[in-house]
């Protein structure tokens, strides 16, 4: 790099967190809890220095995302997760999939991609699940 210049993300600032990762985290501290967190407690749990009204906004986005339900407590709100790791997972994959217009060959392509291991998994996934559901890590499979 030419002397002078800062190593800089491309169109961001060198203390920007990455696209995400303050969702993961909030993510992470609402799956950890034991209970609906208000966004101070979210934010408490973070531990960071983040402000109330920058989780506030964040735990709005996962709301509008479906990622998060909340409830009315007091003036504010308290929030909980949506879905587990893998059901959020899930989730994003059947948005991605739902945003191709060309669905059919994006699903074949995912497939391709798969290693053996993945590749077996999906077959009995798909194989036990033809009698309503297969049951997986706590998850019923259905197809």
């Amino acid at each position: 790099m030419p002397e002078g210049h800062e190593d800089r993300p491309v169109g961001g600032r060198p203390d920007r967190r990455p696209a995400g990762e303050l969702e993961a985290s909030v993510l992470a501290a609402l799956w950890s809890a034991d209970g609906p967190l208000t966004p101070i407690a979210v934010r408490l749990a973070l531990g960071t220095d983040l402000a109330r009204t920058t989780v506030t906004t964040i735990l709005t986005r996962l709301h509008a995302k479906g990622a998060v339900t909340r409830a009315h407590a007091g003036r504010g709100y308290v929030y909980t997760p949506a879905q587990d790791p893998p059901g959020l997972t899930a989730r994003r994959m059947h948005a991605e999939l739902n945003k191709d217009a060309d669905r059919d060959t994006a699903l074949a392509r995912f497939v391709a991609d798969l290693g053996p291991r993945d590749r077996e998994l999906l077959r009995t996934l798909l194989d036990e699940g033809q009698g309503g559901g297969a049951t997986r890590g706590g998850a019923t499979i259905r197809t």
